[in-house]
């Protein structure tokens, strides 16, 4: 079993082309973990509660544009 350290190790001593590509990879990688975990979340049911508090937001028009949002962040 290849340690964290010893990775590191070995990604310094990468070209940094290669690093760059690596870090895409990982980046991408996370992004999958990410949208599993989201799917996961919505099949289960934990995310519910929120989607509901948002969909009554919505209807009762107690939201704000995101440009607005943004301008005034």
């Amino acid at each position: 079993m290849t340690t964290r350290l010893e990775v590191e190790s070995a990604i310094k001593q990468l070209p940094e082309g290669e690093i760059r590509d690596l870090a895409k990879w990982l980046q991408e990688y996370l992004d999958e973990m990410w949208d599993r975990q989201i799917e996961a979340d919505l099949a289960s049911g934990k995310l519910d509660r929120l989607i509901a508090q948002a969909e009554e937001d919505i209807a009762t028009n107690k939201v704000r544009n995101l440009d607005e949002v943004l301008r005034d962040g």
